[in-house]
């Protein structure tokens, strides 16, 4: 039986974007932790220690500061991140806990890339508890409800990115398609379908015309890695099915990290996100890890991309030396040309040429 709650929690928290889909009348009691934390428990938290993140994002965009006793609502989740850190939700109930992301992500740092700093702490006052005792979980609130349950034929035309690994250049490039497509006349809608809740990606992509955007934690999750085959598919249909329903409109989509990472290979291998393909863009953050990577693009999940871009694409060196493996086309997200992204986004799939990969 659940025990009488008697800590109300306090105004002047921070509200993190990894919590996006709970509004704050939600959150009025905590108390101890009864349970093993499970990916979306919410909880009241206090900053114990300053370690990598020194800043919280909330559910606007806004960048917080943060010090030692700031108080803030934390979400449980898990995260992959090679330039960073991996982090689960712990498998036993602990005092004090690690900021796996600045949207508010928590859990325990498992490994950790050599090249940052320790993480910064979180110590846990309690689980967060509404007005009526029930706990607070984010995958209980969703703002994703497709008013078509199956989806119709044609759709929108979807334009997918994805890449080597995190950081090559994939949200700058799907930036690009959006900025491009839009200017173009087209209508663009975007998301980004894994990895861990942030803002700013797809801030960036309505920056650039798209409109609506939203992610995976709009339907609750605070991240999708280690989430299951089913879950990541049906982030991927709902926002399919809510967004992508004009056949005159493009869908930008992004998926997180890289080709070979678990959720990644999961959406690229499944029919259901191969069959909507328009155009696909792959991204790397140089020419050897692009080479590599369409060879596993190939092999792999049976696919060839239509251009390449991300960190490499800016580089004339890194575009010499492509060139010598394939003809794909390549657009530099820094330097957007018009005419050559109008000519690789917009022609018919029918007409798709076959590209030569060595």
């Amino acid at each position: 039986m659940l025990q009488k709650i008697n800590e109300k929690i306090s105004k002047g928290f921070i509200l993190p974007s990894a919590a996006y889909t709970v509004e704050s009348k939600y959150l009025k009691f905590y108390k101890p932790l009864e349970d093993l934390p499970q990916i979306g428990d919410v909880v009241y938290g206090v900053v114990s220690r300053i370690g990598l993140h020194r800043e919280l994002e909330n559910k606007s965009g806004r960048i917080h500061q943060i010090q030692d006793g700031v108080k803030g609502i934390f979400v449980f989740g898990n995260r992959y991140a090679p330039d960073y850190y991996e982090g689960l939700i712990p498998t036993e109930i602990e005092e004090e806990v690690d900021l796996l992301a600045r949207s508010g992500v928590i859990g325990t740092v498992k490994t950790k890339n050599s090249k940052v700093i320790d993480p910064t702490r979180i110590k846990i006052l309690g689980q967060v508890y509404d007005e009526n005792e029930n706990k607070i979980n984010t995958k209980s609130f969703c703002l994703i409800t497709p008013k078509i349950p199956v989806k119709k034929y044609p759709r929108s035309r979807l334009i997918l990115v994805c890449g080597t690994a995190m950081n090559s250049g994939k949200s700058m490039a799907a930036v690009a398609c959006c900025w491009s497509l839009t200017t173009l006349g087209y209508g663009v809608r975007a998301c980004k379908v894994t990895g861990v809740a942030s803002l700013k990606d797809i801030l960036y992509m309505n920056d650039a015309g798209a409109n609506p955007y939203a992610d995976f934690s709009y339907l609750g999750y605070p991240s999708t890695y280690l989430i299951s085959e089913a879950e990541v598919l049906d982030i991927f249909n709902k926002l399919d099915l809510k967004y992508a329903n004009n056949k005159e409109n493009y869908w930008v989509v992004e998926i997180a990290d890289g080709i070979n990472q678990r959720e990644t290979a999961m959406l690229l291998q499944s029919r259901d996100v191969q069959s909507r393909i328009h155009k696909l863009i792959f991204c790397a953050a140089d020419a050897f890890g692009a080479i590599g990577g369409l060879k596993v693009l190939n092999q792999k999940f049976g696919l060839t991309p239509d251009a390449i871009s991300g960190i490499c694409s800016s580089s004339p060196l890194h575009i010499k030396e492509l060139s010598e493996y394939t003809d794909i086309p390549v657009f530099d997200s820094m330097n957007i040309q018009l005419t050559q992204m109008k000519e690789i986004l917009t022609y018919n799939q029918m007409e798709k040429p076959l590209h030569a990969i060595v």
